[in-house]
Formats: structure tokens, sequence, C-alpha cells
């Protein structure tokens, strides 16, 4: 217990004790302005907006949601399969997999509503998915 304290002690002592050094004095903001913009034309990265980065986050938990989605079919699958003919665990199989059906149209349809949001409305800012179409906001 005594060692406990003492570390978590000597962590915090540490973790304050040191000022921050910044290395903003060190560069020309010119110099520095030129040297970012040549690392983000050489690397192929290009400012984001928000709305792209909003647009991702959706798109990454609808893509969840529909792992979600294919799991429950499995293991609804795998009751049903397994049931050996007892009529109310195949009720059941039954029952899970109409509701990951129904979760996976809301996913679907929320996707649709994400896309056309985030692509052919004026305030868009691009977009969405890799899509070509669109337009782009301003």
């Amino acid at each position: 217990m005594k060692k406990l304290l003492t570390t978590i002690i000597a962590i915090i002592f540490f973790s304050v004790s040191f000022n921050v050094v910044s290395a903003q004095g060190l560069v020309k903001p010119k110099t520095a302005s030129s040297f970012a913009n040549q690392v983000q034309v050489s690397s192929g990265l290009t400012p984001v907006s928000l709305g792209l980065i909003i647009a991702r986050v959706i798109q990454v938990a609808l893509g969840l949601l529909s792992i979600i989605f294919l799991a429950l079919t499995l293991v609804a699958g795998f009751r049903w399969m397994t049931a050996g003919g007892n009529e109310e665990e195949i009720k059941k199989a039954q029952s899970s997999i109409r509701s990951a059906l129904i979760g996976l149209i809301i996913v679907l349809a929320a996707w649709g509503i994400v896309y056309f949001v985030f692509t052919y409305l004026p305030f868009s800012g691009g977009t969405f998915s890799g899509s070509q179409g669109g337009t782009s906001g301003g």
C-alpha cells in the first residue's frame, strides 16, 4: 500500500513539475506555414470540412450497426438450426431474425437520409462516401 501511494505521488509530481516547452519561437511563422503547405501537398492531405468529418463518423456508426445486424442474424439462424424441432425455440429465432431485419431497414433508411443530406443539400460541403455527385458547398 505504501509503494502504491509513493508511486502515485511520484507520478503526480513528475507530471505537474515540468513546464511545457513551445517551439513557436524557433521557426518564423511564414517559414512554418510554407513548410506545412509543402508537407500537405506532398502527402496528398487536404483540409477536411466539419461536415465531412461528421459524415464519416455517421458512416462508421452505420457500418457497425450493420455488423451487429449480421451477428444477430447469424445467432438467430444458429438458434433455429439447433432448435431440434422445438416450436418455441423456432418462434424465438424467427422473432430475432424479424427484429434484426427491421433494424437493418432502419439502418439503411438512416444511411439513405445521411447520404442525401451530405451529398445533395447546398450546405453539405462536398461528397459523402466517395461519391462523385452532389454540390460543393461554400
